[in-house]
C-alpha cells in the first residue's frame, strides 16, 4: 500500500499557491533574469540515474509502480506525460482522443487531465520520492494550442480560443492574449532558417513569445510550482523552437528541488542539425541525443554492435551532456528503427545502453497503439462530470494493452547492474566478429552481448573478483575463476555480472534448466466452463500464452482446489490464469510469482 507524507516537500502549500489559486507565487515582479549564469544540473552516470518514460500512465499507476517496482529495482526517475490542462480533441477529429492532444496546453493548471487530478499528481510525486524516485515532468513551454474554429473547452473546463487563453492558473489573474505570441504567426516552412524555426509556428501551434517578460513569468511560475511540490526536473518539449537566450532566462529562474536538493534536472528535446546543433542548449541542461538513438538502434537491428563499445560524442555531445534512448514515443510511431515489436534484439539494445557509461539513459515504457499512430492510451471511456474526454485506465502490465518494456527481465536487471558499476570506465575484453562483444566496467562489472542467431561460447579475461554471479541480464549464472569468465551467451542475449550480484549456495553454472515436474495445488473460484492454467516465462508454462500454459484439473469432490504436475524452475516467473471456453483469459492480479510452490491461493 502506498503512503503519502502530509505536506511533503511543501507540496500541499505550493499546489494551491502555484497551480490552482496562485497567491504567494512568483508574479511579474519576480521575473526571470535575462540569461542563466550557470547551467542546470546534469545527471552524470551514477547510482540510480536510470529514467523510465511511463508514457501516458495515469498518476495513481505511476505512484503504485514507484512503490511496487521502480524503487526496489533501482530506477532513479520517471518521466511523466504533461500535467498541464490540455485540449480535448473530439472523437470525430482525432479518433480515441489522440495522444498528441496532451501536448497542446490550454492553461498551466494541473487540476484535471485525463491522467488524474492535482491531488493525485501530488500524491504520486510524494509516493515516488518516498521510494527514492524523482518525477520528471514533460513540460510544454514553446506553444499553446492549434487552431480550431470556435475554440473549445480544456480538460479542466477552461474555455479557450487560439491566441486567447483567459485563465492560466485558475484564479483569473493571468492570461495570454494575441500579443503574447509571435513575433511570427506563420507556420515554419524553411527549416534551414534558424530565425524561422525558433520564432514561427510549429505545426500551426500558437507559438509563445518567450522573449516577453510576461510570458517568461508565467512559464517560470508554472515550473516552480511543480518544483515546490517536489518534481525533480523537466524534459522540455520542443526546446529547439525556443531561442537560446529565452531558454536560458527561463531555466536560470528555476528554484532548487526540496527534499532531493540541488537544481532540477533539465533535459531538452532537440533534433540537432546544421541549423541548430544540440550544443546550442547544453548551457541550460542535458539534451536528448537522437544521433545516439540512430546509431545504437540501427546497430542492434542489423547485428553490427562491436564498435559501439568505443562510443563517440554523438552529435558533438559528451556523455555528461547526453540523455540517451533506444526509442521514444515519437520514434516508435514515426521512425521505428527498433522497438519492442522487434523482440529480443530491442531488449538487448536497451540492456547495452544501461551497461555502457555514455549518457543518462531513458527506458521507454509504452502501450499498444496497434499501428494507429494517433491512438490515445487505453481508457475507461468518458466519466460523468469530467471534461477531460476519455479517462486513462490504470496501467496493468499483465495485459496486452500495456507493453511495460521496463519490466522485461533483461532490462530491469540491468538497472541494478548500472547502479553497481557507476563511476567506472569501460575496458573491452572480447569480440567475435561484429555482432558479439564483451567488456568490463572497472572492477565492478562484466557484460557480454550477442546480437547474432547462434550461441556464443565465451572465454574472456575480467577484472571482476573471482566468484559465482547471477546473470543480471537474464536467467542463469557464471563463475569467474583466476580472472577469467567462461560462459555461454545465448543467441540475441546477454550476460551481465556485477559486484553485489553474487550467487547464493544453490547457484547453477549457466542458463536456468527446467527441473522435474512438481505437484501444484491451487485454490481458485471459477465460473462454469473455465479452466485454470499455470502460465509463465518458460515454454513449459506457455511462454506467457494462456492457451499454452500448464493446465490444472479439479472435480466435484475437490473443487475449488485445482491440481496438476507443473515444471517450475527456481527463477521462473508465473501466474494463475482462468481460461474461458471462448479463449479469453482472466489473469491473477499482483506481482508475478517466482519459483516452485506446493500450494497457492488465487489472489483476486
Amino acid at each position: 500500500m502506498r503512503t503519502t507524507r502530509v505536506g511533503v516537500l511543501a507540496g500541499a502549500a505550493l499546489l494551491g499557491a502555484g497551480l490552482l489559486t496562485a497567491p504567494g507565487l512568483a508574479g511579474p515582479s519576480d521575473a526571470a533574469p535575462a540569461s542563466a549564469d550557470t547551467p542546470a544540473d546534469t545527471l552524470q552516470e551514477g547510482a540510480a540515474d536510470t529514467i523510465v518514460h511511463l508514457f501516458q500512465w495515469n498518476w495513481d499507476s505511476v505512484a503504485a509502480e514507484c512503490a511496487d517496482f521502480l524503487g526496489p529495482a533501482g530506477y532513479g526517475g520517471v518521466q511523466v506525460s504533461p500535467p498541464q490542462e490540455h485540449v480535448v480533441v473530439p472523437f470525430s477529429e482525432g479518433g480515441n482522443y489522440p495522444w498528441w492532444q496532451d501536448y497542446q496546453p490550454v492553461s498551466y493548471r494541473i487540476d484535471n487531465t485525463r491522467r488524474g487530478t492535482a491531488e493525485e499528481f501530488e500524491d504520486m510525486v510524494a509516493t515516488c520520492a518516498d521510494n527514492g524516485v524523482r518525477i520528471y515532468v514533460d513540460a510544454v513551454v514553446n506553444h499553446m494550442t492549434g487552431p480550431r474554429e470556435g475554440g473549445g473547452t480544456g480538460s479542466a473546463g477552461t474555455e479557450w480560443e487560439q491566441y486567447e487563453y483567459p485563465d492560466l492558473f485558475g484564479d483569473g489573474g493571468a492570461a495570454y492574449g494575441y500579443e503574447d505570441f509571435g513575433p511570427c504567426y506563420d507556420t515554419i516552412e524553411n527549416w534551414d532558417d534558424k530565425e524561422e524555426v525558433q520564432n514561427c509556428q510549429l505545426l500551426d501551434l500558437a507559438d509563445l513569445d518567450t522573449g516577453s517578460q510576461h510570458v517568461r513569468s508565467q512559464i517560470t511560475r508554472y515550473l516552480n510550482g511543480l518544483i515546490g511540490m517536489g518534481v525533480g526536473g523537466f524534459r522540455v518539449d520542443a526546446s529547439k523552437h525556443v531561442p537560446e537566450d529565452d531558454m536560458g532566462a527561463i531555466i536560470g529562474a528555476l528554484d532548487e528541488v526540496p527534499g532531493f536538493g540541488g537544481a532540477p534536472l533539465v533535459y531538452h528535446e532537440v533534433y540537432g542539425d546544421q541549423t541548430i546543433p544540440y550544443t546550442a542548449y547544453t548551457p541550460y541542461g542535458q539534451v536528448t541525443n537522437f544521433d545516439y538513438k540512430r546509431d545504437l538502434a540501427s546497430g542492434f537491428a542489423g547485428g553490427d554492435i562491436a564498435d559501439l563499445t568505443d562510443m563517440p560524442d554523438h552529435g558533438g555531445l559528451t556523455a555528461e551532456e547526453s540523455v540517451v534512448f533506444v526509442d521514444n514515443h515519437d520514434t516508435q510511431r514515426y521512425g521505428p528503427t527498433l522497438t519492442h515489436v522487434d523482440g529480443d534484439r530491442y531488449y538487448l539494445a536497451t540492456a547495452f545502453m544501461l551497461a555502457h557509461p555514455y549518457g543518462t539513459p531513458v527506458v521507454m515504457s509504452s502501450y499498444d497503439f496497434q499501428g494507429n499512430e494517433t491512438e490515445g492510451p487505453p481508457s475507461v471511456g468518458e466519466v460523468d462530470g469530467n471534461p477531460a474526454g476519455w479517462i486513462t485506465e490504470d496501467s496493468d502490465c499483465s495485459t496486452s494493452d500495456w507493453v511495460c518494456e521496463h519490466r522485461d527481465e533483461t532490462v530491469s536487471g540491468m538497472v541494478a547492474f548500472r547502479n553497481a558499476v557507476s563511476g567506472t570506465g569501460l575496458t573491452e575484453r572480447a569480440r567475435d566478429g561484429s555482432s558479439r562483444v564483451a567488456f568490463d566496467r572497472g572492477e565492478e562489472g562484466f557484460a557480454a552481448f550477442n546480437a547474432s542467431g547462434g550461441a556464443w561460447q565465451l572465454t574472456a579475461e575480467t577484472a571482476l573478483p573471482d566468484g559465482t554471479y547471477d546473470n543480471a541480464a537474464g536467467p542463469g549464472s557464471a563463475t569467474v575463476t583466476d580472472g577469467r569468465v567462461t560462459a555461454t551467451v545465448p543467441a540475441d542475449g546477454a550476460l551481465a555480472l556485477h559486484v553485489g550480484g553474487e550467487c547464493g549456495q544453490d547457484c547453477g553454472g549457466g542458463p536456468e534448466e527446467p527441473g522435474d515436474p512438481d505437484t501444484l495445488t491451487a485454490t481458485v473460484e471459477t465460473e462454469f466452463g473455465q479452466e485454470v492454467h499455470v502460465v509463465g516465462s518458460t515454454p513449459e508454462l506457455g511462454s506467457w500464452n494462456p492457451a499454452d500454459g500448464a493446465p490444472l484439473s479439479t472435480d466435484a469432490d475437490t473443487y475449488p482446489e485445482w491440481s496438476g504436475s507443473v515444471t517450475i524452475g527456481p527463477d521462473t516467473e508465473w501466474k494463475l490464469v482462468k481460461v474461458s471456453p471462448d479463449g479469453s483469459a482472466d489473469w491473477e492480479s499482483g506481482d508475478n510469482r517466482v519459483g516452485p510452490a506446493a500450494s497457492v491461493t488465487w489472489r483476486g
